[in-house]
């Protein structure tokens, strides 16, 4: 049994065929993903905006755009990959939770005040973000400026 099975793979006759056996696999895992992500998770969508922020400079709201909004409003801008599983249920997953923990689109920012501690210890923005998002990356000036300025605007 085994050698008919290395005859079979091994037999030059036979690559097309398994080469169409595995690209099929593929494509059919592949829409079963992206299938499933939208029964699961759903599409990257924007609810409105309830809510606008009045920030205390204008330098404090550039910086949030640049490492919080796309994660902690309505305001989310989706990449491309946000439309194709399985990156968009992870990121889909990621934009959740963020809003879960805090939406400045809402008038309730009740963690407001946790946002400080968590861009001190270089846990906002996630390193996965940044990667792709090189300019959310904050120098430690810019991180304590968005930090006071955070901390002026939700008092």
């Amino acid at each position: 049994m085994i050698q008919q099975f290395k005859d079979f793979v091994f037999n030059r006759e036979n690559r097309g065929k398994i080469t169409l056996w595995v690209v099929g696999c593929l494509i059919l895992g592949y829409l079963v993903v992206g299938v499933g992500q939208f029964v699961v998770l759903g599409f990257p969508d924007n609810p409105p905006v309830e809510y606008t922020v009045q920030w205390d400079s204008p330098r404090t709201e550039e910086l949030w755009n640049r490492a919080c909004r796309d994660c902690h409003s309505n305001e989310t801008v989706w990449p491309w990959y946000s439309y194709v599983a399985p990156t968009s249920m992870l990121v889909v997953y990621h934009v959740n939770e963020g809003r879960e923990s805090l939406n400045v689109s809402t008038d309730d920012v009740g963690e407001a005040s946790d946002v400080g501690s968590q861009i001190r210890k270089d846990k906002m923005p996630p390193e996965q973000y940044i990667w792709l998002h090189p300019t959310a990356q904050l120098t430690d000036a810019e991180k304590d400026e968005l930090i006071m300025g955070l901390l002026t605007t939700f008092r």
